[in-house]
């Protein structure tokens, strides 16, 4: 038994989510500077100069209410902003514009399914917009400051201490990243931090009354990272607490290269931002009217995917296609058009996990990953393409050529059967002709040696004669049939 055993983690998450507007939260600069200058997407605004007042992003505002929706989470109808005063090179104003006492998203809950098949239920404490500081670049011995980010539109997500796992962190992180995407709130760019993740971590004994010192990972950006973060942390303050030293309250870093976390700066308190209403900005004040427009307009979230494919799709590989809408979108749309046309349950069943296969097996390889930012097939292409699965007119490779064709300019918008038929790739189900081919390698003096072997006992030619049968048909005959019947004639 290990020493770690005896020791229990508590994490807190505190998502940051940038909002997918085309302004920033109180200016009219442009919100994506991915690919920009620095500093070239700024405003007075932005950087505070005197006698500048905000206006706020209504657009803002509706994504906030939809990132309220898609946590489970209680929408204030009344909100408001305060100030949030610290001096950092990065903060020009020297506060944060952000919502302390009011925010706009309450209470929620956020579950979380985990690799061994259980779920992990997360509280969400409340979540407030905010707008986000500029972005300093370290070099040694000096500091850049780009500010495009600054003013940028945020909602902070603050969970509940409800995670007790390095797994379950990483879990709750990506649950939080695809129902925000999903939900059209944020473009989802990890790289160029559209939302990140700070980690409150605590270590106390098992059975304690109490949470231990916490300290705060600040601004990971993978999922990966969330969870070495958590785990390094846990084990960094149970060794501390074994060597009979104090955990110090602090905020720390993670550096992905070395796998470890540094102290920051200590970690403050509410009181120390000198927290204060805003007197530049008006409440905001919103309807039950407006809350339910957003709430009707949110398209399917992960959970609604989970519902209806989840009977027909194992978890394993559910969870591994969420990863990707656009094919759980595809396998939904599969779903809808088969119920229209009053498909059984059976056939219609064995067709996505058909199309599914072929997203997780074929799209998802390496080699073809690059596909996945080409149109999607069509439902009817797809559906084609399961119906001549089912009638064996497509043999095992055929069936990924195909597939892969969907994809190519030329061969988009045809039918599936028509490009199977230019790649001559259509199997020969005819008995008769199979047989008549079967015949003719039976009666071919130079496989009378591998009938006499196979007569004899010896099984493993008959996979020899069924090339035969293949190569005489060119490829066309069906395998399965073509082994039935040299079974029947070899007995």
């Amino acid at each position: 038994m290990s020493v770690y055993d005896n020791y229990e983690m508590t994490i807190g998450i505190e998502c940051h989510v940038q909002l997918a507007t085309k302004t920033k939260l109180f200016s009219a600069a442009d919100n994506d500077s991915r690919f920009a200058e620095p500093n070239s997407n700024v405003s007075p605004i932005d950087y505070g100069l005197p006698g500048m007042l905000p206006v706020l992003n209504h657009h803002a505002v509706e994504l906030a209410v939809k990132a309220g929706k898609a946590l489970g989470s209680t929408i204030n109808l009344v909100s408001s902003f305060d100030r949030k005063h610290y001096f950092y090179p990065d903060l020009p104003k020297g506060y944060q514009t952000t919502q302390m006492y009011r925010p706009i998203i309450g209470p929620g809950v956020v579950e979380a399914p985990l690799d061994d098949g259980s779920v992990v239920a997360v509280r969400i404490h409340h979540a407030h917009m905010e707008e986000d500081a500029g972005k300093l670049t370290h070099h040694g011995d000096y500091s850049l400051v780009d500010l495009n980010r600054a003013g940028t539109p945020l909602i902070e997500i603050v969970s509940e201490p409800d995670i007790h796992s390095a797994a379950q962190a990483r879990a709750y992180a990506v649950e939080l990243y695809r129902r925000m995407t999903y939900a059209g709130v944020t473009h989802g760019d990890l790289y160029h931090g559209n939302m990140r993740f700070d980690v409150n971590i605590s270590v106390a004994k098992k059975g304690a009354q109490g949470l231990g010192k916490r300290t705060e990972i600040k601004n990971l950006n993978s999922f990966r990272s969330v969870e070495r973060a958590a785990e390094y942390e846990f084990r960094r303050q149970v060794d501390l607490l074994e060597a009979g030293q104090a955990v110090v309250q602090e905020t720390r870093g993670w550096n992905d290269a070395t796998g470890k976390t540094t102290s920051q700066r200590s970690k403050e308190e509410a009181q120390d931002y000198r927290y204060m209403p805003e007197p530049d900005l008006p409440p905001i004040r919103l309807t039950e009217e407006q809350v339910k427009k957003e709430r009707e307009a949110m398209p399917l979230l992960p959970a609604d995917y989970r519902n209806t494919l989840g009977m027909i799709i194992s978890q394993d590989i559910l969870e591994i296609l969420l990863d990707y809408k656009q094919l759980v979108d595809r396998l939904a749309d599969l779903k809808t058009e088969y119920d229209i046309h009053g498909i059984d349950k059976e056939t219609s069943k064995a067709a996505i996990l058909k199309i599914s296969n072929l997203f997780t097996s074929v799209l998802l390889a390496e080699e073809n990953s690059s596909l996945l930012n080409d149109p999607m097939p069509s439902v009817k292409q797809l559906m084609d393409l399961s119906s001549m699965i089912a009638k064996n007119e497509l043999s095992s490779t055929s069936v990924k050529e195909v597939f892969l064709r969907f994809f190519t300019p030329e061969m988009r918008f045809k039918e599936t059967r028509a490009i199977a038929k230019e790649l001559n790739l259509i199997q020969e189900n005819d008995l008769g002709a199979v047989e008549k081919i079967v015949d003719e390698v039976l009666a071919d003096p130079n496989n009378a040696q591998a009938v006499a072997d196979f007569k004899a006992g010896s099984e493993k030619v008959l996979g020899f004669l069924v090339g035969q049968v293949m190569k005489a048909s060119r490829g066309k005959a069906n395998p399965s049939m073509a082994q039935e019947i040299l079974r029947k004639k070899l007995q």
